[in-house]
Formats: structure tokens, C-alpha cells, sequence
């Protein structure tokens, strides 16, 4: 097993779906395979507007052909094994590359950055994911964290031994990660009632909810994810409220008081959404939630 990292662009022609499996042609098929059962980077290029770097770690499954495009591949994540950072990670800080492999011998970028599919060593992979996954004071939502609780500074990783990663992707940590993601794009505003709330203590109100939940294999991913207040989340976890494809909010016909929950709602009917297209709630989430959890 092996360390790789992937380019991702969401303009590109082939058919990525970051969370779930990514797509590449067959001279990467080697470098690849060596990474099945391991974890992955996804990275966007500089040349990429607002480039958001190294913005996302997977595990890589396996890998299967793509039955219709000869020569393409697919490399398969493994369910729930999905988290984008906290922070995303710049190719370069402060002039110095965080990926020093790509490097030559004379210091200097390599064509090794050009490479859709590279390998990554071991110490590049963990000084990137600490600095993806630092934990900064961040627009974090009230749940399990009573106002009058004295707030703890959160752990700094200095991991080296590979065998120590597993404990950067506890849940604990991904939850984190996730919840921070989330209230950014959503600008910890409630997507379904419009509320942006913030306590004394610079804590959102707004929670961080999955679309499909982490006990379904759901990815921490901000397109499987939405910024919703404390009730709202819980109706939504509990099917009475839901979103249609073309982000229409959907009532659930079991709400005992649909004009209350009317006047709660967006007056538009429609859920506000972040300013990346890419963060915009998938269809693919959305339509689990629908045929799994909404009551119609």
C-alpha cells in the first residue's frame, strides 16, 4: 500500500465524484493500484481560480474498469472514508512547498506536479493532513458544548510513525472537521430558515448536519452536508423535512403544524446554498435522504 495524491478539477471531462470514486485514464493505473487500501490527497492546481489546494483526504478501495470508456478506470472509496479539511492546504506556504517529493535535486517543481496520479511519501502525506485537519479557532455550533463550559484549546498533531494516521481520522476529529466545513460555506447561516445566530462566546448556532448520516456510510463531505438550526436539524435527521433536486425544501405530511414550520422556513421555498458550486448539496445524497429517511 502506498500514499498518492490525485488532481481534481471540477471543469474537467471526466466523471469525479470526489467522495465516492474518481475517474483516470490507464497510464495511471500502476501508480494507482499501489495506493488500494490506503489514503489518498485530492488537490486542485494552482492554475485552478481559488484553487483550494490539497483540500481532501479518501481511502482508495479498489479499483474497477470503466464499463463505458475503454481504457478509463475508476478508483473506488471506501464507504465513509471521506474527509475534506478544515484548513485546505496551499501548494506552497510561505514560498515553500508543502510537497517536498515533487521537488528535484536542484529544488525546483519537477514534472512530477503535472501527474494527475503521483506518489506521496509518507512524510509529505502527514504534514500535509496536520495541516489540513488543524483544529484554529473555529465558527463552531453550540452542540455538546454548554456556554458556561470553560473552552479547551483542541489538540496539535505531530504525528511522524504511519502507524499513528488512524488517529487522525478518529471520528471525533472528522466530526470537527466536518462541522467547520460546513459553517464556512454555509457562512454558519441555516439553510432551510435563513437564521445566522451567534452567541457571546462567537459560537453559531447553527449545527452541521449530514444528508446522508456517518451510521449510512455517509462521506464528510460539504455537499453531504447542511447548515441547520438546532430544530430544523432535528427534523431533518428525523425525516420530517427534506430537499427535492432542485433544493425546493419538502414538508413532510406527518408535521402537526405545517403553518408554524411555513412561517420558520425561507419564504423563497428554497434552500440557501454556499457560494461554490461544488458545495451545493449532491443529488445523490439528497435522493438517499428522500427514499430513506423523509416522510413523505
Amino acid at each position: 500500500m502506498a500514499n498518492g495524491v490525485f488532481i481534481h478539477r471540477e471543469d474537467s471531462n471526466y466523471r469525479d465524484t470526489p467522495a465516492i470514486r474518481y475517474h483516470f485514464p490507464k497510464q495511471y493505473l500502476g501508480r494507482a493500484q499501489a495506493c488500494i487500501g490506503d489514503w489518498i490527497l485530492y488537490y486542485e492546481p494552482v492554475k485552478v481560480k481559488r484553487t483550494r489546494g490539497y483540500w481532501a483526504m479518501a481511502r482508495v478501495a479498489s479499483i474497477v474498469p470503466d464499463p463505458e470508456q475503454a481504457g478509463m478506470y475508476y478508483a473506488m472509496i471506501a464507504e465513509g472514508d471521506f474527509i475534506q479539511f478544515s484548513t485546505p492546504v496551499p501548494f506552497k506556504i510561505d514560498g515553500v512547498v508543502v510537497e517536498r517529493g515533487v521537488l528535484n535535486d536542484a529544488q525546483k517543481n519537477s514534472g512530477r506536479t503535472q501527474a494527475a496520479v503521483r506518489p506521496i511519501s509518507t512524510q509529505d502525506f502527514i504534514r500535509i493532513i496536520n495541516l489540513g485537519l488543524h483544529d484554529e479557532d473555529a465558527l463552531l455550533p453550540r452542540r455538546d458544548e454548554p456556554a458556561n463550559r470553560v473552552r479547551e484549546e483542541g489538540p496539535v498533531f505531530h504525528f511522524e510513525e504511519r502507524e499513528r494516521i488512524q488517529q487522525l481520522v478518529s471520528r471525533p476529529l472528522r466530526d470537527r472537521a466536518f462541522r467547520r466545513t460546513v459553517l464556512d460555506a454555509y457562512d454558519a447561516r441555516c439553510a432551510l430558515t435563513g437564521l445566522k445566530l451567534i452567541n457571546g462566546g462567537g459560537r453559531a448556532e447553527a449545527e452541521a448536519a449530514h444528508i446522508r448520516p456517518v451510521e449510512a456510510n455517509g462521506p464528510d463531505i460539504v455537499s453531504n452536508g447542511l447548515a441547520l438550526s438546532g430544530t430544523v436539524h432535528w427534523m431533518f435527521d428525523r425525516g420530517l423535512l427534506s430537499l427535492a433536486d432542485d433544493l425546493s425544501i419538502l414538508v413532510s405530511r406527518h408535521v402537526n403544524d405545517r403553518d408554524s414550520i411555513a412561517a420558520l422556513l425561507n419564504r423563497s421555498g428554497r434552500a440557501r446554498l454556499p457560494a461554490r458550486a461544488a458545495d451545493h448539496p449532491h443529488p445523490l445524497f439528497l435522493g438517499w435522504h428522500r427514499e430513506n429517511c423523509f416522510k413523505g
